[in-house]
């Protein structure tokens, strides 16, 4: 496979392609992630207010990509504030990523997967 379109997802169209990288997907996932009230960070201290600071590679730590065929997968580690409802909030993450990825990029989302990886305490 050509290394160039190795990490890429090809949207084929009639006047050409729409490539967008997998580190692009895994952005728009920990975004669409953080903001969900309870949602302290993404695993590895990812946060809306810093978010811009960290590389491609550390985004793609905490939100992993898998995409195949016009597919999406999504597995994330996520922080939780303490007392929000662990499945709740859990399910509300799954559908913001799942519509923000779909409607942002016209790719079918499969499967939104969470892993709580920590509680954030109040200070």
């Amino acid at each position: 496979m050509d290394k160039e379109l190795q990490n890429k997802v090809v949207k084929k169209g009639k006047i050409g392609s729409v490539k967008v990288a997998d580190d692009v997907v895994a952005k728009i996932a920990a975004l669409a992630a953080l903001e969900i009230e309870g949602v302290s960070a993404m695993a590895g201290g990812i946060t809306n207010d810093n978010i811009e600071k960290f590389s491609a590679k550390n985004v793609l730590k905490s939100s992993k990509v898998f995409v195949g065929d016009g597919k999406v997968r999504v597995d994330m580690s996520i922080l939780m504030n303490y007392s929000y409802n662990i499945p709740a909030t859990s399910k509300q993450v799954q559908d913001r990523v799942k519509t923000s990825i779909q409607s942002m990029t016209g790719l079918d989302v499969t499967d939104v997967n969470v892993r709580i990886a920590g509680i954030t305490m109040p200070e």
